[in-house]
């Protein structure tokens, strides 16, 4: 262990990094991790393809899903808050060969993400600065990603608090607006009632197999929640700030999701051609745009412009942050070159944050000079936020099993997940179904498109060649219940 390492301060974790985050920074990452693109424009494609009711029953189910994910994940980060998080505990209390996939596949996931954050900023600053070459602000926006996170934790936390605020701000001001213009508000249309729950074939459009269709979607936008279980490793009291942010996660996505799409579904007919558009940084088709505009807010696409710029910076800043620390604790495993374990004086491992924005613009590249190896990336990349949750289902099940089998109490615990056994096996049977089915049109079609399922499907097998190499190379087994190692003492 490196000097750094061994003269910590204070408010240093055991692992070298720092408790800098703060209750309000891990409040406001809860938030921020699950508002994003996916609710300010996918929103809106997702009532017109199953309509008002079938858009509202998929994000509802996906939202009882996060949550259980969420309290299983609490549960853990509470008890044992490390930066490696669910790939520690995937290490500890399932397989080792299974956390270090976990581990390596949640990296490759936010390092991706980068790219496609700073592919989206140019789309974004275009609306703006149509002649400047987007290539300009996506190198800026790299560099602020890194200075943000490359100082002190409370860079990246800092930064998620204002961010998260900026979209919090902007769910709640549309959410006021969209109630009063449904009871005739702010508009000179008469009050708009249920009468697009009415509509046409609505609330159920398409069916079961419509709203199968935008829980896979309604999956990809609840994608990042799981960063609070990160964040716990350098929290500054994590037995209290994580169940604090948990136990919120629950009423946030009822409010910022649930709620936004039964005012979405009310104001806007699910037949509404603006709603439909395969951009995801379109604006001009953003729901809130368009109900802002109904209300006469005459910058309401420059306002939301700006809003899914932050977003963007969000989530590229959340991407840094996360990749970071999984590569850093993958390297103090062993998992890793060990230059990436090392911890700057202010517990910040630079040499896997330089590692990681520089694989984020590599990725990047591709996309510039060559589209279809980007394509390819992104496809990958997708499917493991999915084999995340998954991990965390299976991890919390084994770690409440092994945890009551070795004469545990629940009591000892400073969070304990409500509903288990239920929680993380209906995580894991809807984890199982989203990833399964993300693309299975295909095989219904009447000619297969084989290459079509394998750019889908390829993080499946991704995941088992880092699982399964390393169970070969090292032979491990799974992690029986007593062999378990518990903290008798959870840090103060």
């Amino acid at each position: 262990m490196n000097n750094l390492q061994q003269q910590q301060p204070l408010d240093s974790t055991a692992e070298g990094l720092q408790r800098g985050l703060q209750a309000r920074h891990m409040s406001m990452i809860a938030i921020g991790g699950a508002i994003g693109t996916g609710l300010f424009i996918a929103s809106g494609a997702s009532v017109a393809a199953a309509g008002p009711g079938g858009a509202l029953l998929s994000y509802s189910i996906v939202g009882l899903m996060v949550y259980f994910l969420m309290t299983s994940l609490g549960e853990m980060a509470a008890y044992m808050p490390v930066a490696g998080s669910f790939s520690t505990y995937g290490t500890k209390f399932v397989d080792p060969s299974f956390g270090f996939a976990l581990g390596w596949n949640y990296w490759y996931n936010w390092a991706v993400t980068i790219a496609v954050e700073l592919v989206a900023a140019q789309i974004v600053m275009h609306y703006w600065f149509p002649n400047i070459p987007g290539v300009y602000f996506s190198a800026l926006f790299l560099l602020l990603m890194i200075g943000l996170n490359y100082f002190s934790v409370k860079g990246f936390g800092e930064a998620e608090y204002w961010f998260a605020m900026i979209k919090v701000v902007t769910v709640i001001v549309f959410l006021g607006v969209g109630v009063a213009m449904i009871f005739g508000l702010f508009t000179s249309e008469a009050p708009a009632g249920f009468k697009n729950f009415a509509l046409g074939d609505a609330p159920f459009v398409g069916g079961i197999p419509a709203v199968i269709g935008i829980i896979l979607v309604a999956g990809f936008s609840f994608q990042g929640t799981e960063l609070v279980g990160i964040a716990a490793g350098e929290s500054e009291d994590p037995e209290k700030n994580v169940p604090k942010a948990v136990k919120q996660v629950f009423w946030r996505i009822l409010l910022f999701y649930v709620f936004a799409i039964f005012v979405i579904g009310m104001l806007i007919p699910y037949t509404s051609p603006n709603l439909v558009s395969n951009d995801i940084t379109d604006v001009a088709v953003s729901p809130f745009t368009l109900v802002f505009e109904k209300a006469g807010l005459v910058f309401a696409a420059a306002l939301m412009n700006a809003v899914i710029l932050t977003s963007v910076l969000s989530a590229g800043n959340s991407g840094m942050y996360a990749s970071t620390r999984m590569l850093y604790t993958l390297a103090r495993q062993g998992d890793a070159p060990k230059l990436f374990a090392k911890v700057s004086k202010n517990g910040v491992p630079r040499n896997a944050l330089l590692a990681t924005g520089a694989i984020g613009a590599l990725c990047f590249l591709t996309s510039m000079f060559g589209g279809q190896v980007y394509l390819w990336l992104l496809n990958a990349s997708g499917m493991t936020g999915f084999i995340a949750w998954l991990g965390i289902a299976i991890s919390h099940y084994r770690f409440r099993k092994g945890f009551v089998a070795q004469g545990h109490a629940l009591s000892d615990l400073p969070y304990v997940a409500p509903a288990f056994p239920f929680g993380p096996l209906f995580a894991f049977g809807l984890c199982f179904l989203v990833i399964v089915g993300q693309n299975y049109a295909a095989f219904l079609a009447d000619q297969i498109d084989w290459v079509g399922i394998a750019a889908t499907y390829i993080g499946i097998p991704l995941f088992l060649v880092f699982w399964l190499g390393h169970k070969v190379k090292h032979r491990t087994s799974v992690v029986r219940y007593d062999e378990m190692e518990f903290p008798k003492h959870p840090k103060k």
